[in-house]
């Protein structure tokens, strides 16, 4: 029997795109047609994808000493947090992370450094390494390197890099209430460099940072309009020491909710289950994969993740399958 969510999906199979008013729908959707919800969500998951499940690994190859004042982060220049603080890892080091995801089955390794932007030495630092880990290895590389410069997205992709993440995080309206060192410009700014020098997008959002409902809905439309390949959703892991750090986190219920919302509004794109996964959804983990075809595996930059056997476990209990490689394996 065809119920609205069904039909809502079966409509955007055929070219409607959702209103503001049906995302908020989703959002205010009663629990109890939850299970409604992600079957329409795993219908438009399933036409696009199919049953894979794109892995993710994330190299946090530098942390802290970061001058930026973002809320959430355990980084920035206003946390009082233990967060490790070292500046950006040698070539080797990059290079065994992406070993290291191989052997955790992830397609698609994310190479992450803190601070506003990297410097022009640092960009080049970083192209070494992709050239030696593309020239040996099956991988997708992302790279999240913060504000770019001119030139310098252009010489990522000449290096391999094959996707820049940079994310929208929240809506422009509160976007001064969690960072005032950047702006919602400059965010967008950097994405459309990227997509300029030929590089695919990815950008996202954090959920739980006191945004409306309204305001979670249009950051999605948002990225539609900027057309991102890739859409982290991440629920906000509070960590005592920051700004952020005494709010409560996403509900279960409610975070299965949102991943909806993005796959409705965003049904053709890359849908990652992101940082606060764990911590936020817990048991209800497995349901993410109806809405979502992507994950993190493995630790996030300052927070832990779930054990790598776990995920792997919980994708094939599920039915699901692990995409492996995204990229053709080097003849």
């Amino acid at each position: 029997m065809t119920n609205k969510w069904t039909h809502l999906a079966e409509e955007v199979l055929q070219g409607k795109s959702l209103t503001k008013q049906e995302g908020l729908d989703i959002l205010s959707v009663p629990d109890q047609e939850i299970l409604s919800l992600l079957n329409g969500a795993y219908i438009l998951r399933h036409h696009f994808y199919k049953n894979d499940v794109k892995l993710n690994m994330i190299v946090n190859a530098k942390s802290g000493l970061c001058p930026e004042d973002c809320g959430y982060c355990a980084q920035s220049s206003i946390a009082n947090t233990k967060a490790d603080k070292y500046p950006l890892l040698d070539k080797d080091s990059l290079v065994r992370g992406a070993k290291e995801a191989m052997e955790r089955k992830a397609g698609t390794y994310c190479i992450v450094a803190s601070g506003r932007g990297p410097t022009e030495k640092e960009v080049n630092h970083v192209a070494e390494a992709v050239k030696e880990i593309k020239e040996n290895m099956p991988l997708k590389i992302c790279a999240c390197l913060g504000i770019l410069k001119e030139g310098q997205a252009e010489r990522l992709k000449e290096a391999g890099v094959d996707r820049y993440n940079h994310n929208l995080n929240t809506h422009k309206d509160h976007h001064t209430a969690i960072t005032t060192t950047h702006t919602y410009d400059d965010r967008e700014r950097t994405v459309n460099h990227a997509k300029n020098a030929g590089i695919s997008p990815c950008s996202g959002v954090i959920a739980g940072m006191g945004e409306t409902d309204e305001q979670l809905v249009e950051t999605f439309f948002a990225l539609k309009e900027l057309d991102a390949d890739s859409v982290p959703v991440n629920f906000l892991h509070p960590v005592q020491g920051t700004p952020l750090g005494e709010l409560d986190g996403v509900a279960p219920l409610r975070s299965l909710k949102i991943l909806a919302a993005a796959r409705y509004i965003l049904p053709d794109k890359e849908i990652r289950v992101s940082g606060g996964r764990e911590v936020n959804i817990r048991s209800l983990q497995p349901l993410t994969l109806y809405a979502a075809n992507s994950i993190f595996v493995g630790d996030y930059l300052t927070t832990g993740g779930q054990k790598v056997k776990e995920d792997h476990q919980m994708i094939e209990d599920m039915g699901f399958k692990v995409e492996q490689y995204a990229v053709p394996e080097p003849s």
